[in-house]
């Protein structure tokens, strides 16, 4: 498939940081820890960890708030998630903090329809 203009799409790149909600923080992570997404990649700084149960519950937020959203859609307005542990007081907040440019055809092997249509599964 030739890569045409029209197969171009934006994505926002990610900083995912913890903060201090309104109770203790009882798991395993401290304010301004943080993991950064770009694209389909997520990297942590180097020495510092990052829990699975709150990745875990934030990982289906982040494809979405990767996407350009209407300005009064809730997920262009809220930024903050509670951590899963419902005895942690952590906050997660998710900001965009650039955008990137893709092709289509560099990141999946399903062609665009013909038509430009898009859609369909």
């Amino acid at each position: 498939m030739g890569a045409g203009r029209d197969d171009v799409f934006t994505l926002y790149d990610l900083r995912v940081e913890v903060v201090e909600g309104d109770a203790p923080m009882v798991c395993n992570h401290r304010p301004g820890d943080y993991f950064e997404l770009r694209g389909e990649n997520l990297s942590l700084p180097p020495g510092q960890t990052f829990p699975i149960y709150p990745l875990a519950a934030l990982l289906p937020l982040l494809p979405a708030k990767q996407r350009p959203t209407q300005p009064n859609d809730w997920m262009t307005t809220d930024t903050d998630v509670a951590c899963p542990d419902p005895h942690c007081g952590a906050r997660f907040r998710i900001t965009r903090i650039g955008e990137r440019t893709f092709r289509h055809g560099d990141v999946t092997a399903v062609p665009l329809p013909a038509d430009g249509a898009g859609g369909g599964g």
